[in-house]
């Protein structure tokens, strides 16, 4: 049986997820704020750089494409610490609770693709600081259904369907070196 993250029903989800983040982009640019507008775009544009470098790691062979890659990352971080700032300053503390817990899942994420090794070795600590920040978003995206802000928890729960799939595609990269290393069982 092949794993999860080959099998075409979780293509065509991890898909479908995409693409309606595309859409929820667009409504956040056209209807909302600028903040929430390049907060979107920005958070889109990082979860597809995420994409790449975990599921087609491959496609960045050369030094060329992991410094463009690289430079777009710091450009939307920047766009994202801007717009989680805004969020302070506007006093719009569920967007600001929000856009800082995936900040933090952020960093995490870079730490896991960064630092294989070390972060193997402190796998249980690992897993509860990402659970911990996973369950704070979930409780977001609770906040917003509880208040009535349909979209900004359909959206929320969007974001971490698809940050899920990125977490599938670490998982993915990483079952051959556990196979190596356990001796292939």
């Amino acid at each position: 049986m092949k794993p999860l993250a080959e099998r075409d029903g979780y293509r065509r989800f991890k898909l479908a997820v995409f693409a309606l983040l595309v859409v929820n982009t667009i409504v956040y640019t056209v209807q909302g704020t600028p903040g929430e507008a390049l907060d979107s775009i920005a958070w889109y544009t990082l979860l597809l750089l995420f994409e790449l470098e975990t599921a087609h790691a491959q496609r960045l062979s050369t030094r060329r494409a992991v410094t463009a890659v690289h430079a777009v990352r710091l450009a939307a971080a920047a766009a994202i610490l801007v717009a989680a700032a805004g969020y302070l300053y506007e006093r719009a503390w569920l967007d600001a609770m929000n856009a800082w817990l995936w900040i933090v899942l952020v960093v995490l994420l870079e730490i896991e693709v960064r630092y294989v090794q070390p972060v193997t070795r402190h796998r249980v600590r690992f897993v509860a600081a990402t659970t911990v920040v996973y369950s704070g978003l979930a409780m977001v995206a609770l906040a917003w259904a509880w208040r009535g802000e349909w979209f900004d928890a359909y959206d929320a729960l969007l974001w971490l369907a698809a940050f899920a799939t990125i977490e599938m595609n670490l998982l993915r990269a990483r079952a051959p070196s556990a196979r190596a290393t356990s001796g292939g069982t």
